[in-house]
């Protein structure tokens, strides 16, 4: 008998659902993106417990007959592609023909579909893969498909899916993401029983970001001019810089009406900024680009994905014109808290309130006005942009600079020389040349202080908002923020459902006051996602979790001389002041041995 054999319909189908059926998100993703070219108006998505048990998708469309219903169900069938030069120029979501017979092998479906122009629908039940049943059946035009037990027979796959909560924001991603493609088209998302949203067709882009990330982003959205360059269109929408966020969960790029990730478009956003983006973070953007069908070949991955730019220079071009020709809002203008320091920006010839932190001696700018008084102190400092604001204080907090220090018994004593780079001390130890990192130091600090708060009360101390902070998330980084309750609560940080895509901030811990929640939390959550799935497990504990807060609070410390006897004192006031909660170093030595080997030979 020979080796090789040709693999069942049935097999050869769970195969291919291996490379398109990821998750129920994945099912989502192409049921939709066959909604779309099947001409619906409405596309209305409902799923039961992550969609392992239930994904419906409902549409309006041009329906299917009896025949092509059953087509569809067989490898390689689609209405979408007829001959090899439409390969070169791919017009529609989908043109495989593996997506409907790939999750109806691992899945129990059902298929409810009737044309526009007939009389009666036909209904199809089909049981892992296999043709139960076919019908007549009385329904509206449109297609109906009905996904239940997903990977009922492939249970090494049903065993890597993540908790419902999880499943359940991938999919609403994906609903959210079709729903930005497509703005003319309505569209309704369902979880458990419950309407999550249900946005109009509209023909303002705005109004559609608007409705699925909230009336703060819709507020603050910045216009990306309609652009054209060699034969191709862009436009679309950016925050400002202070939204900017690690990663690109925050971008949004349409190709052709094509959800796209591209590192080369990714890259023109952030440079569209000018140096307005701090490195390691990018912007957040909302981008529809239009092309020539045959300038870009979809067909380079299983799920469409990613693309390839046949003029991947033109394209790059196109996407930094269009963001740099954005219109720049004007610098907000904030009141100066009586009593506090100014100083004035010798750029902007504006003045800044300042606000002194007691473990920092540098002051950070916090507010504008635009009257110089008398008492102003004069500084060649900029501060033409405003920062955010965090004000470490522990329960027994270090004396402000212009009071003695309190020495630590035992601490390493240092004649402080200068700064280096804006970054770091120099300082002349006994044995050579020490430097340290403030912001390192500070981590260290942070950390332990909050450690310590916990364990001498049990909880660390919170401080209620006067008015809660509300703040709009993306779904998955609602997941992220709700897998962690627990922790910000043990941090002193309460945080509550507020409906929708919406958390509610309620209370801080009194270790710290800040200006700005919205960024802190946001911040706190690109951590955690780089920090989860990693090397402390899918569950943070409350040390992980106190690692990330501490080096959150840490990038807001500054580099200054006048501060640095208070913060070596609270630095060697810690368990481990040599290091930081990730295993840093704090500062590091270069002894005067090593110099003299380095000049002397």
């Amino acid at each position: 008998m020979s080796k090789i054999q040709i693999l069942s319909d049935v097999l050869a189908s769970q195969v291919a659902a291996g490379e398109v059926v990821e998750r129920p998100a994945s099912v989502v993703k192409e049921m939709v993106e066959n909604a779309i070219d099947a001409d619906a108006k409405h596309v209305e998505v409902e799923i039961h417990k992550g969609g392992a048990s239930l994904i419906k998708i409902t549409d309006d469309g041009c329906g299917m007959n009896r025949e092509d219903a059953l087509m569809c169900l067989e490898r390689h069938a689609t209405s979408k592609l007829k001959d090899v030069k439409q390969l070169a120029a791919i017009s529609t979501m989908g043109f495989r023909g593996e997506a409907v017979p790939s999750v109806a092998s691992v899945s129990k479906m059902r298929i409810m579909t009737r044309e526009a122009d007939s009389v009666e629908g036909s209904e199809i039940t089909v049981d892992g893969g296999i043709v139960k049943d076919v019908r007549v059946t009385g329904m509206q035009h449109g297609t109906v498909f009905e996904i239940r037990n997903l990977f009922f027979n492939v249970p090494a796959r049903r065993k890597f899916m993540r908790t419902e909560s999880t499943e359940s924001a991938h999919v609403e991603h994906q609903v959210k993401l079709h729903a930005l493609a497509y703005p003319e088209v309505r569209f309704t998302y369902k979880k458990d029983g419950k309407v999550v949203f249900d946005v109009a067709a509209t023909s303002d882009r705005r109004t559609r970001i608007a409705g699925l990330s909230g009336a703060e982003v819709g507020r603050s959205l910045i216009e990306v001019p309609h652009t054209e360059l060699s034969g191709m269109e862009v436009l679309g929408y950016v925050l400002p810089a202070d939204y900017a966020r690690k990663g690109r969960r925050q971008q949004f790029v349409f190709l052709n009406g094509r959800p796209v990730e591209d590192a080369a478009i990714s890259r023109a956003i952030k440079d569209g900024f000018k140096g307005g983006v701090v490195d390691g973070l990018n912007p957040t953007a909302w981008l529809w680009i239009s092309m020539d069908p045959s300038l870009v070949d979809v067909n380079v991955h299983p799920a469409k994905k990613e693309v390839r730019f046949h003029k991947p220079y033109d394209v790059r071009n196109l996407v930094l014109t269009a963001v740099e020709a954005r219109s720049i809002p004007e610098t907000k203008s904030f009141k100066v808290a009586t009593g506090e320091a100014k100083i004035i920006s010798r750029r902007s010839g504006e003045v800044s309130a300042v606000v002194r932190n007691p473990f920092q001696g540098g002051a950070v700018p916090e507010q504008k006005v635009k009257k110089v008084k008398e008492d102003t102190v004069r500084c060649d400092v900029d501060v033409s942009v405003a920062m955010p604001v965090v004000k470490p204080s522990f329960p027994d907090p270090i004396p402000q600079q212009e009071e003695l220090v309190t020495e630590v018994e035992g601490r390493p004593r240092f004649k402080i020389l200068s700064v280096l780079f804006d970054a770091y001390i120099l300082m002349e130890g006994e044995d050579g040349l020490v430097l340290l990192e403030p912001k390192a130091a500070r981590d260290r600090i942070t950390y332990e202080g909050f450690l310590n708060a916990a364990r001498e009360s049990g909880e660390i101390t919170r401080q209620g908002l006067l008015v809660p902070e509300v703040i709009d998330l993306e779904a998955r980084d609602l997941d992220v923020v709700m897998s962690n309750v627990e922790n910000f609560a043990e941090a002193g940080i309460s945080i509550e459902p507020f409906g929708g895509g919406s958390i509610q901030v309620r209370s801080l811990p009194a270790l710290l006051e800040m200006e700005n929640p919205r960024e802190f939390i946001t911040k706190m959550i690109d951590e955690l996602i780089e920090t989860q799935g990693g090397r402390r497990g899918k569950q943070m504990a409350f040390e992980a979790f106190a690692e990330v807060l501490s080096h959150r609070v840490s990038r807001y410390e500054g580099c200054d001389l006048r501060g640095v006897e208070n913060l070596l004192d609270a630095m060697f006031a810690c368990d481990l002041p040599y290091c930081t909660p990730d295993g840093r170093p704090t500062l590091i030595q270069i002894s005067i041995k090593e110099l003299e080997k380095k000049f002397k030979g």
